[in-house]
């Protein structure tokens, strides 16, 4: 059994990424890239905290896209700022901290 180095619980009751969620505070935006695309940039992620890869899995599958996770921060291929606002939501993170530019 592995015991969670923050709290000193179990890693099964391990409560760090949920508590990490709750407190951050992320902006989620789009910009145009190459060719006139846009791409949903969301930032504001600690990466110690939260698994960033995971986080981008989930969030491509719910919004049916392409996208990458790097320099702690997620891109999503298309306009998805609501779409990702209420998947986070339901993930655990707090809709008043998730600001939409």
């Amino acid at each position: 059994m592995k015991i969670c180095d923050v709290c000193g619980l179990p890693e099964e009751l391990c409560v760090c990424e949920e508590i990490a969620r709750e407190v951050q505070t992320l902006k989620v935006y789009t910009v145009r890239r190459r060719f006139g695309k846009l791409m949903t940039i969301i930032e504001g992620i600690d990466e110690h905290d939260i698994d960033i890869r995971e986080l981008t899995k989930i969030l491509k599958a719910k919004c049916a896209c392409g996208g990458t996770a790097k320099k702690g921060q997620i891109e999503l291929q298309g306009d998805h700022k609501k779409k990702v606002k209420e998947v986070l939501a339901e993930m655990g993170f707090s809709s008043d901290t998730i600001e939409i530019r």
